[in-house]
């Protein structure tokens, strides 16, 4: 099986526009971790994003392997500014082509997937048994449209809540 976490809720206003960006988690981690423990196996490789929101929630697991490559979407100059000073009509060309339209200085939904499913492929390949992954909505949902075969219009909208975890099948090898 693998196991997809999202980070817990992060401290971070309303209407602010983070990916890349290093911010703080809403509450501690521990109650969230407990939970999630009785939920997991009783083994299990686990990796993380190195972002301190995903890195704190895996330490609170397990010893993670820390993984850039689930990082998540950098939005290069949009981070940490609100939509609103984003402006509309960079947010209407990013609704053009959501996969394609890249941030000023930042990357692509396109190119955060390919560096996710690397990363995906490459655990994969490294750990045979159960696979914990903590990581952020983009990354994740990418993750979950591959591992479902998912569309490319469905899979950015796949539901995937702050602290929830969602175990699919791994696929053949």
């Amino acid at each position: 099986m693998i196991h997809l976490i999202r980070h817990p809720p992060v401290a971070v206003a309303p209407g602010v526009c983070y990916g890349r960006s290093d911010v703080p988690l809403a509450a501690p981690v521990g109650p969230l971790a407990e939970a999630l423990r009785a939920r997991l196996p009783a083994r299990f490789t686990l990796v993380s994003s190195p972002l301190a929101r995903c890195r704190q929630l895996a330490e609170a697991l397990g010893r993670p392997a820390l993984d850039a490559r689930f990082a998540e979407m950098d939005f290069g100059a949009w981070e940490l500014r609100s939509f609103d000073a984003i402006g509309r009509a960079a947010i209407d060309a990013w609704a053009a082509d959501p996969l394609h339209f890249r941030p000023p200085g930042g990357e692509s939904v396109a190119a955060m997937r390919e560096r996710a499913l690397a990363a995906l492929a490459g655990w994969l390949a490294e750990a045979p048994g159960p696979l914990v992954i903590v990581s952020h909505g983009g990354p994740l949902r990418a993750l979950v449209g591959h591992l479902l075969a998912l569309p490319d219009d469905a899979w950015p909208r796949h539901p995937f809540a702050t602290g929830e975890l969602q175990s699919l099948p791994r696929p053949p090898a």
